[in-house]
């Protein structure tokens, strides 16, 4: 099992459901990713368009607009694995040729006829969510005989897809979109069985930080800032069932939980390991 690693979160929007607007400009955001990266983190992820539940549509310009002077400012600083967070391949190509690579597509490359060849062009690590529905209904009423089963099916079918129009097997992730279209049971059974999600052979990327699913087991965790401790047990349950990186927002604490994970599991325990090794995206 490849050890985890952390991706830290750079949300560049108005919008997001747990820092929108606190990086509202392009020096606060690139000030925050190269904290995570002292924090810690071996990736990040810039995010121009909310996907929140109910979010709106942001237009492609704005996007760009938001995401493509924080990505050259950290390229200029950093020489790491930037992640594009987006749906939209002009948003994607854009972050690209300013340094990004890896595209974190939420429609698992399904937003536009084009993205399947556009992934292929650019080369880049993809990284394939499944999501039930899209953000502004995707919470109404997500329904599955059996998520486990249907989300894995679902992600190893685009996967194969992706390779037939030409990304490389070895440049595609998996992500089975903790909280999008998903009520708890289904996020935590996908959480307990995320060793099933990678078993087409491609590495897992899992979020679920400071997401409403901890409110629904803890109803004081109200705001997302009071969900850090369900963050860190929803990672460290990744991490035990095989995910390759966690995407957060709290770095520090989910990479100290990680190390702590790993030295007890270097006394005989699990089989995790250190939270900075593994597969390295390009």
């Amino acid at each position: 099992m490849a050890d985890p690693r952390v991706m830290g979160i750079v949300n560049v929007t108005p919008d997001s459901f747990s820092d929108g607007g606190r990086l509202s400009s392009v020096e606060a955001a690139i000030a925050h990713g190269l904290r995570l990266v002292d924090q810690g983190a071996a990736l990040l992820d810039i995010g121009g368009e909310s996907t929140r539940p109910g979010a709106e549509p942001v237009p492609e310009a704005d996007e760009m607009a938001r995401v493509v002077p924080v990505i050259e400012g950290l390229r200029r600083r950093w020489p790491g694995p930037i992640s594009i967070d987006t749906m939209k391949p002009a948003v994607a190509r854009a972050a690209v040729a300013s340094g990004a690579t890896m595209w974190n597509d939420v429609t698992a490359l399904g937003f536009a006829p084009e993205s399947l060849a556009t992934a292929a062009g650019l080369g880049c690590d993809v990284v394939l969510m499944h999501m039930q529905g899209e953000p502004r209904t995707m919470q109404a009423a997500p329904h599955y005989d059996d998520v486990v089963a249907e989300v894995t099916a679902w992600l190893a079918a685009r996967a194969e897809a992706a390779v037939a129009a030409g990304v490389a097997r070895d440049r595609i992730w998996l992500d089975p979109g903790i909280g999008f279209g998903k009520t708890v049971q289904h996020n935590l059974a996908l959480t307990a069985h995320l060793d099933r999600l990678g078993a087409p052979g491609f590495p897992v990327l899992y979020g679920a930080s400071r997401k409403r699913t901890i409110q629904s087991i803890d109803p004081t965790a109200a705001e997302p800032s009071d969900r850090l401790g369900g963050s860190l047990a929803l990672a460290l349950e990744a991490a035990r069932n095989g995910a390759a990186v966690i995407r957060v927002h709290d770095v520090r604490e989910t990479v100290q939980a990680l190390a702590v994970q790993a030295a007890v599991a270097s006394m005989g325990g699990s089989a995790a390991s250190s939270p900075r090794s593994g597969r390295r995206p390009r």
